[in-house]
C-alpha cells in the first residue's frame, strides 16, 4: 500500500480525522498562526475557481451585476435593525482602533452585507424605474466560530451573496425560489451531490428574514450540511432602513427584498460526500484537472505519445505527471487528489498500441486503443460523473428514516446516523425539546400537510419535516 494512503484514517473508523487527513494528503489547505483560519492551497483554491466561474455566468445569466461592499460596517448601521444584529452578534468580529487612535464609533467586520447594501439602496433607488435591481457580491467575510474546521467552519470564510430589490412580493418571492432551483441544479449536475431542499423553520430562519430556503446535504457520516441558502425578506429591512419608491401614479411604496448565498463550505461538501479512503473524489464537472497522464519509463516512444494523448485531448483540462518519482507514488497522488481519469502510458502498452485508464470513482482499470482514446475519455468522464451523483443519492436515502411517535423517533435518533422524517406540529416549544432530547435539529420543512398528529407531541399536524445532527 502506498505512504499516501496509509496516512488515511479509515473513514469508517474515526471520520473526522479522515476529513483532515484527506483535507491535508489533498493538498487543499494548509495551517497557519491565524488561529481560526486557513490557507486555501492552489489546487483548493482551484476548484472554488471553478466554482466561481460557473455560478457567476449563471448569475449574469439571469440578469444579476456583480458589486464589492466594504469591509467594515459601522456599530450604529448593523443596529438598524434589531432582530438581524441581535443574531450575529456572537459571532461578530469587532474593530476598535486605526492605527494607535481609539475609534469615534467601533466598526465590525462584515459577518454579511445585509445593513450595507440596504444603506445604498436606500441612496439610488428612487422610482420604479429603478427596479428590478440584482445584485451579487463574491467577498470574504469573518465569522467568529468558536470551533473550526477547514471549508466547514472558519473565522474567515470566502463567499458569495445576492442581494435584489423588487417592486411587488411576488417578483420578490419568485426571485427567492429562482436563485435557490440555481443552486439546487448546480449542487446535483456539477457537484453530483443530492440535495434535500426546503423551508427552514421560524426558528431556524435567517435572522431578518420572511421564508428561509435552504438546501440540506447528507455526508458520508449521515450528518447534514447546510449547503446554500435564499432567503424572502419582503419589506422588513426596507422598512428598517426607510427604503422607498414612487410608483407611475407618484405613490410612496416600499420595495421587496432578496438575498442568497453559498460558500467554500461547497468544498466540504465534496470532500464528505464523495470521499474514501484513498483521498479525495472529484465530479469531473468541478475538477481542475480531468486527466493526468502518467508516463511509465520516458522513452523516446513513451514521450512521443504522451504529448499527442495531450493535445488530443486539450478540450479538457489534462496535466502529465513527468515528476521523478515512482510510478506508484505518482498513482497515489492522482488518487489522493480525486483526479476524474489518470492513463497510464508504458513500453509494454505501446506494444499492444494500447493505454490504460484508471477511472477514480471506481478505480476500475480499462485498456483501450490509443485511437480511441478521447472517444473512451469523453465516454467515462459523463459516466463518473453521473455515477457519482447515483452512488451518493442511494447512499443518502438509505439513511432517511420515518418515525410515526416518539418513542420511533427517539429510538432511531439514538441507533441510527442519518435524517429522520415526521408528520410535526410547527411548534417552536416541539422544535426545542426534539434538541434538547436527541441531539436533533430541524433541517427544512419538505411540505405543509393538514391531516395527521406531530411524531413527538401528537398535536395536529402542520408540517412534513426532517430532522438530524448538523455540522
Amino acid at each position: 500500500m502506498s505512504k499516501l494512503v496509509t496516512k488515511i484514517t479509515d473513514r469508517d473508523l474515526d471520520f473526522p480525522k479522515w476529513y483532515t487527513d484527506v483535507v491535508k494528503e489533498a493538498d487543499l489547505v494548509s495551517y497557519s498562526n491565524v488561529k481560526g483560519s486557513m490557507i486555501i492551497r492552489p489546487y483548493g483554491y482551484a476548484i472554488w475557481e471553478n466554482i466561481v466561474s460557473i455560478l457567476d455566468k449563471e448569475f449574469k445569466r439571469t440578469g444579476h451585476q456583480n458589486v464589492q461592499m466594504p469591509m467594515f460596517i459601522p456599530e450604529s448601521l448593523l443596529n438598524v435593525e434589531k432582530e438581524h444584529v441581535k443574531g450575529f452578534a456572537p459571532e461578530v468580529a469587532w474593530v476598535t482602533h486605526g492605527g494607535e487612535n481609539k475609534l469615534e464609533e467601533r466598526m465590525c467586520v462584515r459577518p454579511t452585507s445585509e445593513t450595507l447594501f440596504c444603506e445604498h439602496f436606500k441612496d439610488i433607488i428612487k422610482s420604479y424605474r429603478d427596479l428590478p435591481i440584482l445584485y451579487n457580491q463574491w467577498c470574504t467575510i469573518v465569522r467568529w466560530e468558536k470551533t473550526t474546521r477547514p471549508f466547514l467552519r472558519s473565522r474567515e470564510i470566502l463567499w458569495q451573496e445576492g442581494h435584489t430589490m423588487h417592486r411587488t412580493q411576488k417578483e420578490a418571492e419568485e426571485e427567492t425560489l429562482k436563485m435557490l432551483k440555481i443552486y439546487e441544479d448546480f449542487q446535483r449536475n456539477i457537484l453530483a451531490i443530492p440535495v434535500i431542499v426546503g423551508r427552514k423553520t421560524e426558528k431556524e430562519k435567517f435572522s431578518g428574514a420572511e421564508k428561509t430556503y435552504t438546501l440540506e446535504a447528507m455526508m458520508y457520516d449521515g450528518v447534514a450540511l447546510q449547503n446554500g441558502t435564499s432567503h424572502y425578506f419582503g419589506t422588513h429591512f426596507a422598512k428598517a432602513f426607510q427604503i422607498s419608491y414612487l410608483d407611475e401614479e407618484n405613490k410612496l411604496l416600499t420595495p421587496y427584498q432578496t438575498s442568497w448565498g453559498v460558500s467554500t463550505r461547497m468544498l466540504g461538501s465534496i470532500i464528505m460526500t464523495h470521499g474514501d479512503n484513498h483521498g479525495l473524489v472529484l465530479p469531473p464537472n468541478i475538477a481542475p484537472i480531468k486527466i493526468i497522464i502518467i508516463p511509465i519509463k520516458n522513452t523516446e516512444e513513451v514521450q512521443k505519445i504522451t504529448k499527442e494523448l495531450k493535445e488530443e485531448l486539450n478540450s479538457y483540462t489534462v496535466s502529465i505527471d513527468d515528476r521523478d518519482k515512482s510510478p506508484g507514488f505518482k498513482f497515489a497522488d492522482a488518487e489522493v487528489k480525486g483526479i476524474p481519469i489518470r492513463i497510464e502510458i508504458g513500453p509494454r502498452d505501446l506494444e499492444k498500441n494500447v493505454v490504460t485508464l484508471v477511472r477514480r470513482d471506481t478505480l476500475e482499470k480499462i485498456e483501450t486503443n490509443i485511437e480511441n482514446v478521447l472517444e473512451k475519455v469523453t465516454e467515462l468522464l459523463k459516466e463518473i460523473q453521473q455515477n457519482m451523483y447515483d452512488k451518493a443519492l442511494k447512499r443518502r436515502d438509505s439513511m432517511i428514516y420515518q418515525a410515526k411517535t416518539k418513542d420511533e423517533f427517539q429510538k432511531i435518533a439514538k441507533e441510527k446516523s442519518g435524517f429522520i422524517l415526521i408528520d410535526w406540529c410547527g411548534n417552536t416549544e416541539c422544535e426545542e425539546q426534539i434538541k434538547e432530547e436527541t441531539g436533533l435539529k430541524s433541517r427544512c420543512i419538505k411540505e405543509d400537510v393538514n391531516i395527521g398528529t406531530c411524531a413527538y407531541c401528537n398535536k395536529p399536524a402542520k408540517h412534513k419535516i426532517y430532522f438530524g445532527r448538523q455540522y
